[in-house]
């Protein structure tokens, strides 16, 4: 098994900042990024709100809605090319055995709206696993840091998503690209979550040719409601993903340490 004791820096899924605390280290810590609570991500398709666990979102974001999944075909292939370079990954397993694990901790995120990961949330959710698992070879004490690990993206990726909805809530129509035949909720803000979700999912890379055909490519996939064709869209696709600073400056889990 690789050494434990050396615990990565969580770093937040946007700006790659370090995150509040290592995983797997401490879990009565919480989670980074206090943004504010989500209204904003995904179940399927970028533009699609579909419901998941109903609550009242705590911080910044009290009483304003409904907590929905996050896109679980994106999170997949994440955690397939991540997976093997987290800390707490174990050569004996293969992707097959953690994936229930990434999945049941975004499905835990979801159904806790305002929680952090505690000892308290972590006895609430240790005999689910056993369900969740299907065919996974892993433990509770094995799985539980790739749960949380799942859990504390998903908890940035949501606050992520409200930042970002509540910025360019406004902010669309100053746009060069803005057209009034569009409207925000339905047209325009799947594109942004969309150039937010590929900065997440493509750390390291700069926007270029090569990643707008990616992104070109997985438009139509991804715009759920959306009317616009990706020559519409990508203006603001591009704009979210060289804008995640502007929403979020500095380091988004500052005030969570």
């Amino acid at each position: 098994m690789n050494d434990t004791t050396t615990r990565d820096s969580n770093p937040d899924p946007i700006t790659g900042a370090p995150g509040s605390h290592p995983v797997g280290v401490g879990l009565g810590g919480t989670s980074g990024a206090v943004v504010g609570a989500a209204i904003g991500s995904l179940l399927g398709p970028i533009g699609t709100l579909i419901g998941g666990a109903a609550g009242t979102i705590a911080g910044a974001a009290a009483g304003k809605g409904v907590a929905e999944r996050i896109d679980p075909t994106g999170e997949a292939q994440y955690w397939e090319s991540a997976h093997a370079s987290r800390p707490y990954y174990d050569n004996k397993y293969t992707y097959d055995d953690y994936n229930p694990a990434y999945a049941y901790g975004d499905d835990v995120r979801a159904r806790y709206v305002g929680r952090t990961w505690d000892d308290s949330l972590e006895s609430e959710i240790r005999d689910g696993w056993e369900t969740a698992k299907a065919k996974s070879r892993l433990t509770w004490e094995q799985a539980k840091d790739a749960v949380r690990d799942a859990f504390d993206r998903s908890d940035r990726t949501y606050r992520t998503y409200e930042a970002t909805d509540d910025y360019y809530a406004s902010a669309h129509k100053t746009a060069d690209y803005y057209r009034e035949d569009y409207d925000y909720a339905g047209d325009y803000r799947p594109a942004y979550r969309y150039g937010t979700q590929a900065r997440a999912n493509h750390a390291g890379r700069q926007w270029d040719d090569s990643l707008e055909a990616d992104l070109e490519r997985g438009w139509d996939t991804a715009k759920g409601t959306s009317r616009m064709a990706w020559a519409e869209a990508k203006g603001a696709v591009r704009d979210a993903w060289h804008g995640v600073e502007r929403v979020l400056p500095g380091d988004a889990d500052r005030d969570g340490r």
